[in-house]
């Protein structure tokens, strides 16, 4: 049999990195195995429905790269099919109406269980099993209820979802039997958790994968993190392209101890998957990242800066703070100027008669400066970067002094020495 997977997240709100991670998995089992990954979205609770969310979830899951088989179903669209199979569970004698909703009859005695594709054997006690609603007295079905209807409807193989959902399992297992519907194999992976042990939330950060896109992430970097968030292929392989994750990925190799979202190891390999992008894929990218949150700086002056930055700068998202000064006036903090009047004014001089006014003169030209001054390079130049940049940490100076150019340079190392004198 082909392997057929879903995801099937609610539209209550951003997609949460847990839901994205549980996404990634599936996503991996089915091309590893060469089957399906379907994209449900379960909506039968509209008072919860949030209207951006449909959009956002695609969204996301286009920029990680998880694409879907087939259309995106919504599970409001079947109402009319979950009410025929509620009505021929009653007229056959395993459900019943209570106070106009309709209630599944739960056995009482003995134990529902299954071989779960992560944790092993697993019983339930049914004497646990309430006679669950699944269909509501307005006649929306119930989660439980819905999920199995539709999972049998499209031939689901293969469950794969959070721990979280364990409870829910025995219910929608009984619902399938009495459809006379084999139940899919279930497999439920660890709950993501921040670095105090708790689940992840919006103490530890940022939490909807549309907030790490906005912080600068790249896709294949995050795709990589999150699928050693409770999977792991040795204990010292760490980077994978998407490819090299579907052929490695295994169901067997997720465990069972909660993963431990760490955002320092994020970051880093962050940094690594840029550092290793090409001169031109990086300027893409970071053109593109900017472009999306509204910037309009120049996109010759970007792609000009890239090579300053490519090797300093972790997240996409960094750019403006750690380069925003070559697109925009700045506003040097004045005790960082102290006493620096002399050198900024001289700096401004030395730098009118550098030619060409290139990163090498430059260098040679504020070098001897801080020789004819008596000063250390660190203790010139410090002031210059501060007048400069509007910062003690940039890129590199003369590099930066070079795509700012001669005349804004020199107006803002006179400016600073102005601020400075007064």
């Amino acid at each position: 049999m082909s392997v057929r997977v879903r995801f099937a997240p609610s539209p209550t709100g951003l997609l949460h990195i847990g839901g994205v991670r549980t996404a990634l998995f599936n996503w991996l089992f089915a091309r590893h195995e060469g089957g399906e990954f379907l994209l449900r979205i379960e909506n039968t609770d509209t008072s919860r429905e949030v209207e951006e969310s449909v959009g956002q979830i695609q969204d996301s899951l286009r920029w990680l790269g998880l694409d879907w088989d087939g259309d995106v179903a919504f599970q409001l669209d079947r109402l009319d099919r979950h009410r025929q199979v509620a009505g021929d569970l009653v007229r056959a004698g395993a459900a019943y109406e209570d106070e106009g909703a309709v209630r599944f009859r739960m056995p009482d005695e003995g134990t529902t269980e299954w071989d779960d594709l992560v944790r092993g054997r697993i019983e339930y006690p049914n004497e646990k099993l309430e006679d669950v609603v699944i269909l509501r007295s307005d006649g929306r079905p119930t989660y439980n209820f819905a999920a199995a209807v539709d999972d049998a409807d499209t031939r689901i193989t293969h469950v794969v979802r959070g721990e979280d959902h364990i409870p829910n399992t025995p219910k929608q297992i009984r619902i399938l039997d009495a459809l006379g519907a084999a139940p899919p194999a279930y497999g439920h992976v660890p709950n993501v958790f921040g670095s105090d042990g708790r689940k992840l939330s919006k103490r530890h950060g940022a939490v909807s994968l549309e907030e790490f896109r906005d912080e600068g992430y790249v896709p294949p970097a995050l795709s990589n993190y999150l699928a050693l968030l409770g999977w792991s292929y040795d204990d010292h392989t760490e980077l994978f392209t998407q490819d090299e994750l579907v052929r490695a990925f295994s169901l067997a190799r997720v465990g069972t101890s909660p993963a431990t979202f760490d955002y320092q190891k994020l970051e880093w390999m962050n940094g690594v998957y840029l550092r290793a992008m090409s001169p031109d894929e990086y300027a893409a990218a970071l053109v593109a990242y900017l472009r999306e949150r509204g910037n309009d700086w120049d996109e010759a002056r970007i792609r000009a800066v890239v090579p300053l930055v490519q090797e300093k700068i972790p997240t996409l998202g960094r750019f403006p703070h750690f380069a925003g000064f070559l697109f925009g006036p700045v506003e040097p903090e004045p005790a960082e100027l102290d006493g620096a009047a002399p050198v900024l004014s001289r700096a401004a001089e030395a730098l009118e008669h550098v030619e060409p006014f290139g990163a090498e003169r430059i260098e040679a030209a504020l070098r001897q400066l801080a020789e004819e001054l008596e000063l250390k390079p660190r203790e010139a130049f410090q002031p210059i970067r501060v007048a400069v940049t509007g910062s003690r940490i940039s890129p590199g100076l003369f590099e930066s002094i070079e795509v700012l150019g001669r005349d804004e340079s020199v107006a803002r190392l006179r400016a600073a020495a102005a601020a400075a004198a007064s």
